[in-house]
């Protein structure tokens, strides 16, 4: 366990990234783990393109982070981009979102992408998890047909730094509760008593 908590501890989202090279090998591990990660009645809907050609990763990436998704545009620095694709014809998924209003195709995908994550810090690389993209674009520049949705983007690499500390999360104690919800968010969801008037 230890182990475990000390790399989901220690990860961080790389916005600088060194110009080495990404082994093929360890990116074949990351899909790996990525690929058993579980899904909502194992439909695995997750797809996933890696780009490691230059000259079609700075194509994709000034397709993707045009205009007002420039911000962004960090990831070109990362020796590999990988897309992640969601299967959108999966029927179970179109139950669910009808029965459950769940779309359950990016829950999916968060574990699996996740999955890719934890691995690809276990040895040694960077990551960060990239949704804000023009997908109209990045769809043109790779040519993905119908039926996929692009969810994400991972530039991966080497970090040329790290930031300095942990991020702050919430205490434990704000977002997990036992046998029912916490009192703090009990009264907020509470709606507001109305005063009477004085006089």
């Amino acid at each position: 366990m230890a182990v475990f908590m000390d790399l989901v501890t220690s990860r961080r989202s790389i916005r600088r990234f060194l110009g080495r090279s990404v082994e093929r090998e360890k990116i074949a591990i990351c899909l790996e783990a990525a690929r058993l990660a579980p899904s909502a009645h194992n439909a695995q809907p997750a797809r996933y393109v890696v780009i490691d050609d230059p000259a079609l990763k700075e194509d994709v990436c000034r397709q993707a982070f045009s205009g007002i998704y420039s911000m962004c545009r960090f990831a070109a620095q990362a020796p590999v981009l990988v897309v992640i694709l969601a299967k959108t014809s999966v029927v179970t998924h179109r139950l669910a979102l009808g029965l459950q209003k769940v779309p359950f195709h990016f829950v999916d995908i968060g574990i699996a992408g996740e999955h890719f994550i934890l691995q690809a810090e276990e040895l040694g690389l960077a990551t960060c998890w990239i949704g804000w993209f023009n997908g109209r674009k990045t769809r043109k520049a790779l040519k993905v047909p119908r039926g996929y949705k692009i969810v994400a983007l991972l530039p991966v690499g080497y970090a040329a730094s790290r930031p300095p500390r942990p991020a702050v999360r919430k205490p434990l104690e704000e977002v997990a509760w036992w046998n029912g919800v916490g009192r703090e968010a009990e009264e907020k969801m509470k709606p507001e008593k109305k005063q009477a008037p004085e006089g």
